[in-house]
Parts: C-alpha cells; structure tokens; sequence
C-alpha cells in the first residue's frame, strides 16, 4: 500500500508520546529517580561517620545547590522545553562544543548508576531468599542483567506504563519508610530502642561543623542521594504542558525528597544513636547498608519488609535512570550530535526506540564488563559518580544565566530565579566537583590505585574525557558539520523542531 508521509510540525516535536503526563506523573517519575529507599541505605551511615549530629543539617545544606538548579531547569524548562535539556541548552547558550559535553555527562551518570542499581537489586534479590554471594558472582550477574533488560523492555513500551509501574512502586517505598519511621519513634518512647536519643535542635545547627572536611565529604555524599529529579525535564516533551509542569514537579520532588531525607535521618538517630558499635550509626560496620543492620530489632519477623523495599527502590530507579539518556540522545540524534540512527521514534508506542536499546545494552555490556575485570573498578566509578553529576548540573546553572543575560535587571524575579540561584547552584557545584576530584586523587579514597593515584579520580576524570575523544571522532563525519558549525541548533533554533524539516515524516498508517 502507497502511504503518503507528512512532515511533522512544530507541534509534533520529535515525535515523542506528548499529553501522557501530568503534575503527579512526573513527580512520581522524579522521586522514583532518586531511589529515596536505596539513596538513604547508601548514603545515610557515610554521612553520620563523616558529621556525626551534624547529618540532618548536612542534607539540608546539599538541598540548596539542588534547589538552586532546580531554578535553571525551571526557567529554561519554560523558554526551551526540549528533551535534550542540558545538551540542548548548554548548546544554545555556550554552543556545541559545551552542549555535546553536558550531554556527555548526562550519559556517563545514566551508565554508571545503572550499572549499580541493577547489582544492588540483584544482591537484594537472593537476600529475600537468605542467600547471599559474592559481587561478581555469576548468579548477582544474571539477575542484575535481567532487571536492566526488563526495565529496558519498560521504557521502551512507552512512558504511560512505567508512569503506571513507577505508581505502585513508589508507593511500597514510602509505605515502607512510614513504616521504619513510626516504628523507630514508637520504640524511641516506648524506651526500647538500642539507644534512645533524644531529638536536639543542635542537629540542625550549620555553624556546628567541626571539620570543613567531614562538612564537604558530607555535602557531597548528601548530593548523591538528591539527584534523579532531572527526569522530569528530560519527559517534558510528553507532559500536558511542556513549559509549566516539568519545571514544577522538579521543585515539588526536591522538597519532597527534602523532608523524607531529613525525617527518616532524624528518626534513626533517635533510634539508633550515633554510637561507634552496635546498631549505632557511628559503627562503620553499618554504614554500608542501616537499615540491613536494624531491620530485625526494629521490625522483628517483618524485618523483610526493608529488604523489600531496597529491592524495589533500587529496581525503580533503573526504569527512570534510563529515561531522560535515552531522550537526551534523541535530541543528540536530532540536532546531528549524534548518528541519525539515534533519532528514531517507535512508532505505536512514541518512545526514542533506538536510543532506549542502546541504553539498556551499554549499561549491561559496562557492567558485566566491569564486574568481570573487577568488581572494585566497578564499586570505584560508582563513588566517582557525583563527577559526572556535579559537571552537567553545573553546566545548566551557568547555561541558565548566560542565556538569560539580558532579562537578569528587568525585574527582581528575573534576576533571583534566571541569575543569582542559578549562579550560586552552578558555583556550588563546581567547587563540589574540584573538591571531589583533589579527594579521589588520593590512593586511599576509593578501591583501588591506577597508575600511582586514586582510581576513582581515574574512573570519574577518565569517563569525562572519553567523551572529549568521542566529540572529536563524530566531528569527522560529514553528518556532524551542521552541528558543529552552529547551524542545526543554536540560539534560534525554534523550539521542539527537528533539525531539518524533512528528518522526521509520519505516514498515514502511523509509520514513522
């Protein structure tokens, strides 16, 4: 059958699912991001060891970057909704060169996170059965390849079943957080907790910081634990108003994120104590995993509730982890930043088909990879991770003020949300990275030592430039001159239009 093809138009965007999501999807879909049951497993115990009392103050001093950013996001959400984000606006403010490396990192962040969430889902996995092996193990291998495939098959099935999946899954997470939060308090008055402490408005003291080190080390793992809300932009093609929703829910989820983070910090403390041996959360021991470490004297039969619930966070986070790099590689492949291939829309289901694929196959092939060779260079790029964060977030906040220069004084609005928040984030961010980076270099900071320094500044330096040499391979190929010379994105590029009119047509039969 001859089927006649129809340009799309500006309204058509890059042929993405549009309308499927409203305020509450996407926050969902933002909060899920985060993984807020694992965030805190991973993170809350590193905190305690490095600021002790300190901890509910540390993750609300790193809201503030996040929120600050969250600005950028916003406003440039509400000018430019497209779902390239930071590689489309770094690009339109600081041009190509800037803009394919803030999509890098976008990339490298996704990759890298995967790869964790899937082992940590794994490793949960065969906990729920008493059974636990070794990292490299090939069953933990197996299962985790499993969960990044299923997920995969998920988000390229298209955004209104995740959004449906992500539902349920959220819920059972912060079911379980209520759960650990009013059983921790119930047992502190009660006087059955391991150490009762009672709640002290000196943990919410920023002047109270006893080592600038600790304070920064805190900071930064606190950092980890709120990043994913970005996922919002990244979708903002496919909500009920591109300009408005997006930018909110990003918000909505930073202060949701905010108040569960800072809640079930405090609950434990009083729970738990800050003790070096025990359950308490001054005991190494426990770091790695706290709720593990509690979960029988707090909840006793149900204590499978928790592992559960990390179980499910964790596979959570790996549906939505692959959403905004397959987007932002949609937009690479749009605005020819990346092969034509990289462009194509599935069309029944309008989800980046191709982009979503390589997602799922990359990040199995790196974990694999990685576990095989060795399971420390692994757990090394994961602690390097909050490099790649730090550096396309950072990117956004200055893209946000350059790209607004002129309207900064035209009112105090303007000038708070487009200039000084955006600018504070960014700054922030830059000083987290430079820091972070002079940390890793030193050989004792992660797992293991490359080349006579620190691998994790190895890993998290390495990937960045990696994508430097990938910029300069695809510079050599005829399709990536547009792009390079400024011509199929810039500043007045219109917004949702693909680079050319003719790269994306729909037939009548709703072929693409």
């Amino acid at each position: 059958m001859t089927t006649t093809p129809i340009h799309l138009t500006r309204g058509d965007g890059k042929g993405l699912a549009q309308g499927t999501l409203g305020l509450w999807g996407s926050t969902v879909i933002g909060l899920a991001s985060t993984a807020p049951v694992y965030s805190l497993v991973a993170t809350l115990g590193w905190v305690v060891l490095a600021v002790g009392a300190q901890a509910p103050i540390a993750f609300i001093v790193a809201f503030l970057p996040m929120l600050f950013i969250a600005f950028a996001y916003r406003e440039l959400n509400r000018e430019i909704p497209d779902c390239g984000t930071t590689f489309t606006w770094g690009t339109k403010a600081f041009g190509p060169w800037v803009g394919w490396m803030g999509g890098w990192g976008v990339a490298v962040a996704g990759m890298v996170v995967l790869a964790n969430l899937s082992q940590i889902a794994s490793i949960y996995f065969w906990a729920l059965f008493g059974l636990s092996f070794e990292n490299n193990d090939w069953r933990v291998i197996l299962v985790a390849v499993a969960f990044i495939a299923a997920m995969t098959w998920v988000s390229w099935r298209g955004v209104e079943i995740g959004e449906k999946i992500q539902n349920l899954l959220l819920a059972i997470q912060y079911i379980a957080l209520a759960v650990f939060v009013v059983a921790a308090l119930v047992q502190f008055f009660a006087g059955t907790a391991p150490n009762p402490t009672p709640f002290d408005l000196e943990w919410m003291n920023p002047f109270a910081f006893t080592s600038w080190s600790g304070f920064t080390q805190a900071v930064l793992l606190a950092l980890f634990i709120y990043w994913g809300w970005d996922t919002c932009l990244a979708l903002n093609e496919e909500t009920k108003d591109p300009k408005r929703t997006p930018g909110a829910a990003a918000l909505l989820t930073c202060v949701i994120l905010l108040v569960t983070y800072v809640g079930v910090t405090v609950a434990a403390m009083m729970y738990a104590g800050l003790g070096e041996d025990g359950t308490g959360l001054g005991n190494e021991a426990n770091a790695d995993d706290f709720f593990l470490a509690i979960r029988d004297g707090l909840l006793g039969p149900f204590g499978w509730v928790l592992v559960v619930a990390v179980l499910i966070s964790a596979v959570s986070s790996t549906q939505t982890t692959i959403l905004p790099t397959a987007r932002g590689t949609l937009a690479m492949g749009v605005y020819r930043a990346l092969p034509a291939k990289f462009k194509d829309v599935h069309p029944r289901y309008r989800t980046p088909s191709f982009s979503t694929l390589v997602m799922g196959v990359v990040a199995s092939a790196y974990y694999v990879g990685m576990t095989l060779v060795s399971d420390n260079i692994l757990q090394d790029s994961i602690l390097s991770l909050g490099l790649a964060i730090a550096f396309y977030y950072a990117i956004t906040g200055y893209a946000c003020v350059w790209y607004f220069r002129r309207e900064l004084f035209t009112s105090v609005n303007a000038f708070l949300v487009k200039g000084l928040m955006p600018l504070l984030g960014a700054l922030m961010l830059t000083y987290a990275f430079v820091q972070s980076a002079i940390d890793m270099w030193d050989v004792d900071y992660g797992y293991t030592v490359l080349f006579g320094i620190g691998g994790t500044f190895v890993v998290g330096i390495g990937s960045l430039l990696i994508g430097v040499v990938l910029m300069l391979v695809w510079f050599l190929f005829p399709r990536a001159k547009r792009f390079f010379r400024g011509e199929s994105l810039n500043r007045d590029t219109p917004v949702l239009v693909p680079d050319e009119p003719g790269d994306l047509i729909r037939s009548v039969d709703g072929g693409i």
